[in-house]
C-alpha cells in the first residue's frame, strides 16, 4: 500500500507542468458550472410542477433535472476539450475527463431507470450507488484499479484454512449486494404483475408477492455468496448460531413473519376490512380502524384520527380482533337507555324508534326495533337497535347524533332518564304500649 502511494505521489509530481494545471483548473471550473446550472433547473417552478404529475411525460422531465448538473458537466468539458483542439495544445487530461463525464452521466441515468423499476424505496440511495459504480469504472479507466487491488488484498488476516483480505470482504460485499438488488427488482417485477390479477383475491396477490420476495432475496445472498468463491459449508457454524438467535431472541420475530403469511393464507383480515382490538362489537369501538397494509412483520391499521398503528402480526392470531366486515359490511349498532319508572315505557319505546328514523346512514331493511330489557334499581332499562352499512365512515358519529336525538325526544315528552341514588326512608319506632 505505501510502495503504491508513492507511486502514485511521484507520477502526480511529474505532471504537474503548466499545461497540465491548465487543464485541471479548466475541469474545476466546469464542474462548478454545471453544479450551479443544476442547482438552478431544480430549484425553477416549472421543475417542481412537473415531477408531481405521474405519466412518462413527468418521468422524463425529472431523469433530466437529476441529469441536467452531469449533462452541462459534459457539455462544458467537451467544448472546452474542442478550443483545445482547434488551438493545437496540450489536451490529455481533458479527453480523459470528457470519457469520465459521459460515464457518469451514463450511471447517473441508468440507476434513476433501475430506481424507478424498484419503486420510490430506493429513492435516496441514488447519488451513492451512482458515486460508487463511477468510482470504480474511473479507477478502470485511469489504469489503478489492479494496483488497488493488489494493494487491499495485501492487508488480511490468515485462518487455519484461508485467509482473509479486505479486498475479499469488499468483493462479497459488492457481489452479493449486486444479486439483492437483481432479486428486488425481479421481486417488484412480480408483485407488479400479481397486483394486475384481478381474479385472485387481494390477499392471496399480497402472500405470493411477499413469499416471492423473501425467497428472492435468500435465494440471491447464497447465489451471490456462491459467485465470489465462498464456500458454503464454512457457514455450518453461522447457521448454528442464528438457530440459537432464533431459539432465544428472534423468535417473537420469527412469529410475526410466520404469522403475516398466516394472515394473508386463510384471508381474515385483508385490506379495506374494518377491525377493532378490544370490546364488545355493536357496544364498544375502541381500537377502531382500517387495515391499509399487510406488511411481513406488522399489518398498519388507520384510525379516524388519521393515526397510523402498527399492530405486530402475532397479536392479531393469538388476541380476538372484531372484523366489522369480514364477511358482510352491515353491522348491527346498540344504545342502551334508561327511563324511571314514573315515565310510559310503550311512549318510550316508541319515541325511540323515532329516533331513528330518517337517518341517512341507518338502513331501512332490517327496521330499526326498540326492546325492554329489563328491570333495574334505578329504573327501566330499554335498547335501541339499528343497522348500518358503511362502518368504515364512523360507527361513534351515528351513536352521537341518535342520542342527540333521544335526548331532545325524551325532554319534549318529559321523560326521565334517571341518575343513580338511593332512598333512605327513615321511620319513628312504634309507640311501646305500658300496663297502667
Amino acid at each position: 500500500m505505501q510502495d503504491m502511494l508513492r507511486t502514485a505521489g511521484r507520477q502526480l509530481l511529474a505532471q504537474l507542468s503548466p499545461p497540465t494545471m491548465l487543464q485541471l483548473a479548466a475541469i474545476g471550473l466546469a464542474a462548478l458550472l454545471a453544479w450551479w446550472f443544476g442547482r438552478q433547473v431544480r430549484a425553477s417552478e416549472r421543475a417542481r410542477a412537473a415531477i408531481v404529475h405521474t405519466g412518462l411525460q413527468a418521468r422524463i422531465t425529472e431523469a433530466l433535472l437529476i441529469v441536467s448538473p452531469h449533462l452541462a458537466l459534459l457539455v462544458i468539458v467537451a467544448g472546452i476539450g474542442a478550443v483545445l483542439h482547434a488551438l493545437q495544445l496540450q489536451s490529455r487530461l481533458i479527453d480523459l475527463a470528457i470519457t469520465l463525464a459521459g460515464l457518469l452521466l451514463l450511471i447517473r441515468l441508468g440507476v434513476y431507470i433501475v430506481r424507478l423499476s424498484l419503486g420510490n424505496r430506493a429513492k435516496g440511495w441514488g447519488g451513492l450507488i451512482t458515486f460508487v459504480i463511477w468510482g470504480l469504472l474511473a479507477l478502470h479507466v485511469l489504469g489503478w484499479f489492479d494496483p488497488l487491488v493488489q494493494a487491499l488484498d495485501s492487508v488480511g488476516i490468515r485462518t487455519t484454512k484461508s485467509r482473509i483480505t479486505l479486498w475479499s470482504v469488499l468483493k462479497i460485499l459488492f457481489t452479493v449486494g449486486a444479486f439483492i438488488l437483481i432479486a428486488v427488482w425481479i421481486a417488484r417485477w412480480v408483485e407488479r404483475r400479481l397486483m394486475a390479477m384481478h381474479g385472485l383475491a387481494l390477499s392471496m396477490r399480497i402472500g405470493i408477492s411477499k413469499f416471492s420476495q423473501t425467497f428472492l432475496i435468500a435465494l440471491s445472498i447464497l447465489l451471490g455468496l456462491n459467485a465470489t468463491g465462498l464456500d458454503l459449508t464454512t457457514l455450518n457454524v453461522l447457521t448454528g448460531a442464528i438457530g440459537v438467535g432464533l431459539g432465544f431472541g428472534l423468535q417473537a420475530i420469527v412469529a410475526n413473519f410466520i404469522s403475516g403469511f398466516v394472515l394473508l393464507m386463510d384471508r381474515s383480515i385483508k385490506p379495506g376490512d374494518v377491525i377493532s382490538f378490544t370490546g364488545t362489537t355493536g357496544t364498544s369501538t375502541e381500537g377502531f380502524g382500517w387495515v391499509q397494509e399487510l406488511r411481513g412483520r406488522y399489518v398498519v391499521v388507520r384510525d379516524r384520527d388519521g393515526v397510523e398503528t402498527l399492530v405486530p402480526n402475532h397479536h392479531l392470531i393469538i388476541n380476538p380482533v372484531i372484523n366489522w366486515s369480514y364477511t358482510d359490511s352491515r353491522v348491527r349498532l346498540k344504545l342502551p337507555v334508561r327511563i324511571s319508572y314514573r315515565d310510559d315505557p310503550e311512549q318510550a319505546l316508541g319515541l325511540l324508534l323515532q329516533a331513528a328514523e330518517g337517518h341517512p346512514r341507518i338502513l331501512h331493511s332490517p327496521a330499526p326495533v326498540s326492546r325492554m330489557i329489563g328491570f333495574t334499581d334505578y329504573g327501566i332499562d330499554l335498547e335501541l337497535r339499528f343497522w348500518i352499512a358503511d362502518p368504515q365512515e364512523g360507527v361513534n358519529n351515528v351513536r352521537s347524533d341518535v342520542n342527540r336525538t333521544i335526548w331532545r325526544l325524551f325532554r319534549d315528552s318529559n321523560i326521565t332518564i334517571p341518575a343513580a341514588q338511593r332512598e333512605i326512608i327513615m321511620r319513628d319506632p312504634p309507640a311501646i304500649a305500658h300496663d297502667a
